[in-house]
């Protein structure tokens, strides 16, 4: 849990830029009262001030961004819990809400940890999927903007009301959903519309329908593989374009855009860059990784995230967003200095959009959310994922080793 007044910093001294500068001369970015960059300027020799950082010459990148958390459910705290259950998504839900009660998910401790371990780690905002079911109504959702208050603004969050146990099959769900739009959350989700509803048509439709009606965001996750998943990358698109909601739907996971054929693949990613269809996912092991190549030509956004870190569907995960990275970037093969710089900015730079801010780069107007880290440039911090030394968020120390 955070102090209850977290250190501002009006300073960041001798640092080098890993955006926006190509040089490896030091910096000073100097901080306004409000938490944003105010000037970017070349390091200066006099004192370092009581409340500025002296950078040591060290590397500062953006805020990291977790677009994709679940901030609610974690055994985190509690002695190891052993994997048990049935594998398959349909099996994680059972045995998550076979065990969860015992374990006291969703909690606020719970949550406290989760959010502790993503800002020592590095992440400054994050869009998070909260459960929303006949169980818990939208008690976690409660929970996690307690949580997320208690940083006072150095961290945001962005919050998804997720039916991680289904929406057409649980009765009532819809309607939780639209209480959940309606009381402010800026995101609701779905989940596999086909296998787990089994009826895709009918859960987008009523998912789009709350989406149009109240003005919230939409966010999938949809596990669907192959031309069962494209076929609802279509339906998604469609109602889309068809409701105007451009720039405002997103697809997790989305593992179907990675193992159809090519043709099929570009066909979806045009249909999706001109809606503004965006795209998270989690660098699956096992799985082909969403095509960054492919995604950058077509100009189809995505961001990485975290997912669930020591849950009851699965003991790995740190909160290390950058790790995410890491695993992503070697999974794909990606080995060239511009494609690991570019992995690093879509950790970074271009995942505030994500979280309901804007793109940072460090460069003056730009809210003051920066990690320092020992490392010679971007590709050297996400190839070795060093520890972060100082993270701030808004020009306030959230961590510092």
């Amino acid at each position: 849990m955070p102090s209850a007044a977290l250190p501002r910093v009006s300073a960041v001294r001798s640092i080098r830029l890993g955006v926006g500068d190509p040089s490896a001369e030091l910096r000073d970015i100097r901080i306004d009262p409000d938490g944003a960059i105010m000037a970017v300027v070349p390091a200066s020799d006099a004192p370092i001030g009581a409340d500025e950082i002296d950078g040591r010459g060290q590397l500062a990148l953006p805020g990291l961004v977790n677009t994709h958390a679940h901030v609610d459910k974690s055994w985190i705290g509690h002695p190891w819990q052993s994997y048990g259950g049935e594998g398959g998504t349909d099996g994680r839900i059972r045995h998550e809400r076979a065990r969860r009660d015992e374990l006291g998910i969703p909690g606020l401790d719970i949550t406290r940890r989760v959010l502790a371990e993503f800002v020592r780690f590095g992440t400054t905002a994050i869009r998070t999927h909260v459960d929303v079911d006949l169980g818990i109504g939208l008690r976690g959702v409660e929970i996690v903007r307690e949580a997320v208050a208690e940083y006072d603004g150095a961290l945001t969050a962005e919050i998804v009301a997720f039916p991680q146990d289904g929406v057409l099959r649980r009765p009532g769900v819809l309607d939780l959903l639209r209480q959940a739009a309606e009381a402010g959350v800026e995101h609701i989700g779905g989940l596999d519309p086909a296998s787990i509803d089994r009826d895709p048509v009918g859960q987008l439709d009523a998912i789009f329908a709350i989406a149009a009606d109240t003005g919230a965001g939409i966010d999938i996750h949809l596990h669907d593989p192959s031309e069962l998943g494209a076929f609802q990358f279509d339906l998604i698109i469609d109602r889309t374009q068809a409701l105007g909601l451009g720039g405002r739907v997103n697809i997790a996971h989305g593992f179907a855009l990675a193992q159809v054929e090519a043709s099929r693949r570009r066909d979806l990613l045009r249909a999706m860059s001109e809606l503004d269809v965006t795209m998270t996912t989690v660098g699956p092991l096992r799985l082909p990784q969403l095509p960054l190549h492919e995604l950058d030509a077509a100009g189809v956004r995505f961001g990485f995230g975290t997912d669930g870190i020591r849950d009851l569907w699965s003991p790995y995960g740190t909160g290390d967003l950058l790790g995410i990275a890491w695993q992503y970037a070697r999974s794909s093969s990606l080995v060239r200095d511009e494609d690991l710089r570019r992995v690093v900015e879509l950790a970074t730079t271009d995942g505030g959009p994500f979280a309901g801010g804007a793109r940072n780069t460090l460069a003056p107007g730009d809210r003051a959310d920066l990690i320092l880290l020992d490392a010679e440039n971007p590709m050297d911090a996400l190839v070795r994922t060093p520890p972060r030394d100082l993270v701030l968020g808004g020009g306030r120390i959230l961590h510092r080793s």
